[in-house]
């Protein structure tokens, strides 16, 4: 019984590692949109102001 016990466990922690991945990745992947709509941001504004 006690391997059974270790073996659902074992079972349960991995599919919580699994499901936490993504979740972990799309942090990741915000701040990089984050970080290109700000760059984007400045090339607009370096235009602008060449443009004026």
């Amino acid at each position: 019984m006690n391997k059974n016990k270790n073996i659902k466990k074992g079972i349960l922690i991995a599919v919580l590692l699994a499901a936490a991945a993504p979740a972990l990745s799309a942090c990741n992947t915000f701040a990089g949109i984050g970080e290109d709509v700000q760059r984007g941001g400045a090339a607009i504004e370096r235009e602008a102001n060449q443009n004026r």
